[in-house]
């Protein structure tokens, strides 16, 4: 399970069993859990988070983007 980053108590990271899916991340704090495609920057699922937290998250995860492709590539030898 890669840790991509910690960013303010939000962890982002994908699981090993994320395999056979595009790539995306999860990002989650507390009980809260949100997935997003890499490609698109489209919420897949969210679990708790208000608009507000998505709209930051989002530009996080934009901001890493291609980092993130490279790392998911990587680590699934895509």
């Amino acid at each position: 399970m890669p840790t991509l980053l910690i960013w303010h108590g939000y962890k982002f990271r994908f699981y090993a069993l994320d395999v056979g899916e595009p790539p995306h991340v999860h990002i989650v704090k507390d009980s809260k859990s949100l997935k997003v495609w890499l490609r698109s920057l489209e919420v897949a699922q969210n679990k708790g988070y208000s608009d507000q937290e998505i709209g930051r998250l989002l530009k996080v995860a934009a901001d890493h983007r291609d980092e993130w492709l490279g790392v998911w590539h990587d680590f699934f030898g895509l």
